[in-house]
C-alpha cells in the first residue's frame, strides 16, 4: 500500500526531530492536514500552531532561525507561497535565514477543493527568490530523502508536497543529492525531464513509446533550483527532442526552468507539458489531470512532435 507525500513528511520530521533537538515545527492551523500534527505529537514543546496567519508563521520561522532553530514551517502550498511571499522574500530569502518550508496540497491533484486552492504557480514564485532552493518529489522515499536534506542546507528550502496516495517508485538507495537530477530510464531518441506526481506518468509514456521503436529517457529533476544543467546539455546534444512533464503551470516552473539552461545551445528539439496559463477547477485529481493534458498520452504526443 502506498501512502501520500503529506504523510512521509510528517514522519521524517518525527525521524530527523528525534535526531536533532533544534528542529521546530510551525504550523498554519492545518496540522491534521499537512500532517504537521505528526511532529507535534511527538514533540508537544517543539511545536507552534501559529492560527491562520501565515503571514505571521513566516517571521516567527526567521526569528527561530536566527536564534540556532531549524524551523520546518507548514501550510498549504497557495497560503504558503501566495499570501506570505512577501514575509518569505524579506524576512527569510533576504537574509539567508535557515527556514524550511513543507508546503502540502499543491497543483491540481488537491481536486475537488477547486482552482482557489490549487497552487499552480508555487515554484515560480518560490525559486525566482535568491537563496531559495526547492525540491519537488516524486513519492513517499524521494520526500523522506527532502526533508533529511533540506535539514543539511544552510539556508531556505521549499518541500512541494503532494496531497495524493502514492507508490514508491524509488528505492531506498536511489540517491537524492541537491541539484543532481536522477535518470529513472535511459534512452537517445527522445528525453522527458519530470518531477512530483508527473514521473510515474513519464515512465509509462516511456514505455509506450518504446513499444513504437522510440528510446525515451526520462529524468526526475527533484530539485528545481539549483537545476541540473549538466543533464540537461547532456541530453540537448544525445537526444533529438526534450519534453518537460509538470503539474504546473507551463509559466516559470520546470520547463521555463530547463528553457533557461537550453537558451543559446542548439540541439534538440523542446515542447512542454504543464498547465497552459488557465487556473484549475473542481474535480477528481485523475479527471483534472486529463483535462490539463497531464497524461501519458500527451506527453507521447509531444515527444513524437519533436522527433517529427
Amino acid at each position: 500500500m502506498g501512502k501520500s507525500l503529506r504523510v512521509a513528511y510528517g514522519e521524517a520530521l518525527v525521524k530527523l526531530g528525534a535526531k536533532n533537538e533544534k528542529v521546530v515545527a510551525l504550523d498554519a492551523d492545518l496540522a491534521h492536514a499537512t500532517m504537521s500534527a505528526t511532529f507535534a505529537a511527538a514533540y508537544p514543546d517543539r511545536f507552534y500552531n501559529m492560527g491562520i496567519a501565515e503571514a505571521n508563521m513566516m517571521c516567527a520561522a526567521a526569528g527561530f532561525a536566527h536564534t540556532g532553530y531549524i524551523p520546518f514551517a507548514s501550510t498549504f502550498a497557495l497560503f504558503g507561497s501566495g499570501r506570505a511571499y512577501e514575509q518569505i522574500r524579506n524576512s527569510i530569502c533576504y537574509t539567508n535565514a535557515n527556514v524550511k518550508f513543507a508546503f502540502s496540497h499543491s497543483g491540481l491533484s488537491v481536486g475537488e477543493d477547486g482552482g482557489s486552492h490549487q497552487s499552480i504557480e508555487d515554484i515560480a514564485l518560490m525559486r525566482e527568490m535568491p537563496n531559495m532552493t526547492v525540491f519537488v518529489p516524486c513519492d513517499p522515499k524521494e520526500t523522506e530523502k527532502a526533508v533529511m536534506a533540506a535539514a543539511e542546507i544552510d539556508g531556505p528550502v521549499y518541500i512541494r508536497v503532494a496531497r495524493p496516495v502514492c507508490e514508491d517508485i524509488t528505492e531506498e538507495d536511489t540517491p537524492f543529492i541537491p541539484g543532481k537530477a536522477n535518470i529513472m530510464r535511459d534512452g537517445n531518441d527522445v528525453c522527458i525531464i519530470t518531477a512530483g506526481l508527473m514521473v510515474p506518468i513519464a515512465l509509462k509514456a516511456a514505455e509506450e513509446l518504446e513499444k513504437e521503436g522510440i528510446s525515451a529517457a526520462v529524468v526526475n529533476m527533484h530539485t528545481i533550483k539549483p537545476i541540473d544543467a549538466e543533464i540537461i546539455l547532456e541530453m540537448n546534444k544525445k537526444c533529438k527532442g526534450i519534453v518537460t512533464a509538470e503539474e504546473h503551470s507551463v509559466i516559470g516552473g520546470l520547463g521555463s526552468a530547463v528553457a533557461e539552461v537550453l537558451a543559446g545551445n542548439a540541439g534538440a528539439k523542446f515542447e512542454r507539458v504543464g498547465i497552459q496559463d488557465k487556473f484549475g477547477k473542481s474535480g477528481k485529481p485523475d479527471q483534472l489531470f486529463a483535462a490539463y493534458g497531464l497524461t501519458a498520452e500527451n506527453i507521447i504526443e509531444k515527444c513524437k512532435a519533436t522527433l517529427a
